[in-house]
């Protein structure tokens, strides 16, 4: 069983579903975590629909789903805040195919599609108790750093510095 990992429509059935599957998961962490409740129905679909991902559509952003075996599994969004900076968000592994290197391999998807949409760095900011999520960016080389945004939910910053697309493409 393998990866595949494509862009696709941010509206898609499967990136609408996937997009579903993190929002509850991080929604109802942060409820658990701060009030002892899971997120109220109401207002998870409220929170669903006033973010569809239209920020990670073309020709500034991408949404990658990745499959395992072929179903949709994972994925990860870029968008460009400059010309040089492109943001990772939305990088989600389904629980039960966690631990099978899926989020390794869209993170780095993510950052060759940044890289062809001309940043130089790529940004993300994560939550204090998604420690698996800043775990996963430590070793993929991203290094703390101060606030880039000022999400609310935001507690943790982090930043990479890419090559050049030509780098990447250049034969070794």
């Amino acid at each position: 069983m393998t990866w595949t990992i494509a862009p696709e429509p941010y509206d898609s059935p499967a990136a609408t579903a996937l997009w579903r599957a993190y929002y509850t998961e991080v929604s109802d962490r942060w409820y658990l975590l701060h009030e002892g409740r899971r997120t109220d129905p109401d207002e998870l679909e409220r929170e669903i629909a006033a973010q569809p991902g239209t920020e990670l559509a073309p020709p500034t952003g991408r949404l990658l789903i990745g499959r395992y075996d072929g179903t949709p599994a994972g994925s990860a969004g870029v968008r460009l805040l400059d010309p040089d900076t492109a943001e990772l968000t939305r990088v989600f592994v389904l629980p039960g195919l966690r631990g099978l290197n899926g989020a390794a391999q869209l993170v780095a998807a993510a950052e060759l599609t940044a890289r062809l949409l001309g940043a130089r760095r790529v940004v993300l900011d994560t939550r204090g108790d998604l420690v698996e999520a800043r775990a996963l960016y430590a070793r993929l080389g991203y290094t703390e750093t101060g606030p880039h945004n000022t999400d609310p939910y935001a507690e943790h910053w982090f930043r990479k510095e890419l090559g050049t697309a030509e780098a990447v493409s250049r034969p070794g």
